[in-house]
Order: structure tokens, then C-alpha cells, then sequence
């Protein structure tokens, strides 16, 4: 059975994020400072979170290009 919330996107906190791709949240930071991380949700003062399955799309495409690069 599925629930109301299922089709809400869920919101994780950096050291979620952190935990889920195994980086620092100094690297994190890095990466979003680069563009190489999925954009953050502003939630008030000093407080941001992220897209659960923007994170889970990027971890995806981590392991593609992995897949990738080892078929060359």
C-alpha cells in the first residue's frame, strides 16, 4: 500500500547527504562550489537541505561513469 507522502519529494540534511555518498561535508561543500553537486534547498537562516533523489540521481551517475570509464 502506498502512502499520501509518496509522491512528495523527501529532503535530506548535509550530513545525510554526506552519509548517503560517504564524502565529507567539507568535500560536499567543495563540489557544490564547483557545480558538481546537486543544488541545495534553502530552509531558513544558516539551515539548507537537499533533493533525497537528486542526491540518489547523482550517486547513480558516479557509479554509470564508473561502469564507463572501465568499458574503455
Amino acid at each position: 500500500m502506498k502512502s499520501a507522502n509518496d509522491n512528495v519529494p523527501a529532503l535530506i540534511s548535509l550530513n545525510a547527504a554526506a552519509a548517503m555518498t560517504s564524502l565529507s561535508r567539507t568535500m560536499i561543500n567543495r563540489y557544490r562550489a564547483e557545480g558538481r553537486f546537486p543544488v541545495h534547498v534553502d530552509l531558513g537562516d544558516r539551515r539548507i537541505a537537499f533533493v533525497r533523489a537528486e542526491v540518489e540521481e547523482w550517486i547513480k551517475g558516479k557509479i554509470a561513469a564508473r561502469s564507463t570509464a572501465q568499458a574503455a
